[in-house]
């Protein structure tokens, strides 16, 4: 089957990765690489980051369960210090959307699913980009959460597309995993050039001039 539509994931792949900032923080205060997100993945569904995004708390109730968490497990950051950081590094990358208006000119339908959370500066960025996809799908707003198979199934509905006609982008495998279950195309994002080859490839034409 061809594909008809194309997801994409925003942080690390249509935004600047908040991984870069984790890894200057740790980098900073002497932790190991990978500890923050490490901590989230352990935490699971019922952890801090994972109530943020699903829309559970504020920032500010964020910033005191984080901190919390963390400490617990030994590790002492400030998650206001953090998140003010992902505020200001996570930028547009407007050659990646360059490619998302290549790809609806050419007549694919494309959604962005993201986990997300509620700030003054996310819901900017997020109103300045929700209008270059013909659906655009919030952790937040949704209360659902990658890798949930649900938010994955609901972007499908939405786009009017079978899991098989869609090719998936994301950063993070354990993300990909669901999408690809459900028999979707995935494309890891490594290095954002060469994840656009890959769709390109996948999608028969040029996504960059």
């Amino acid at each position: 089957m061809s594909i008809a539509a194309v997801i994409f994931d925003l942080g690390g792949v249509v935004l600047e990765s908040p991984m870069a900032v984790f890894a200057a923080y740790e980098r900073e205060l002497g932790l190991p690489p990978h500890t923050l997100n490490r901590g989230i993945v352990a935490a699971g569904a019922r952890g801090a980051w994972a109530r943020l995004e699903r829309g559970e708390l504020s920032m500010r109730e964020f910033h005191v369960a984080f901190d919390q968490e963390n400490a617990a497990a030994g590790v002492m950051i400030s998650t206001e210090l953090l998140m003010t950081r992902v505020a200001a590094e996570s930028g547009v990358r407007m050659f990646v959307v360059d490619a998302i208006r290549r790809l609806r000119a050419g007549n694919l339908k494309v959604a962005a699913l993201t986990n997300n959370w509620v700030s003054d500066d996310q819901n900017h960025k997020m109103d300045v980009l929700r209008g270059e996809f013909d659906v655009f799908i919030e952790s937040t707003r949704v209360g659902l959460r990658k890798p949930d198979v649900r938010i994955y199934e609901l972007a499908c509905k939405e786009l009017g597309a079978a899991p098989q006609s869609v090719a998936y982008l994301d950063d993070i495998g354990l993300n990909l995993k669901p999408a690809r279950a459900l028999g979707m195309t995935t494309i890891k994002v490594d290095d954002i050039h060469t994840a656009l080859a890959e769709l390109a490839r996948a999608v028969g034409f040029a996504l960059s001039a």
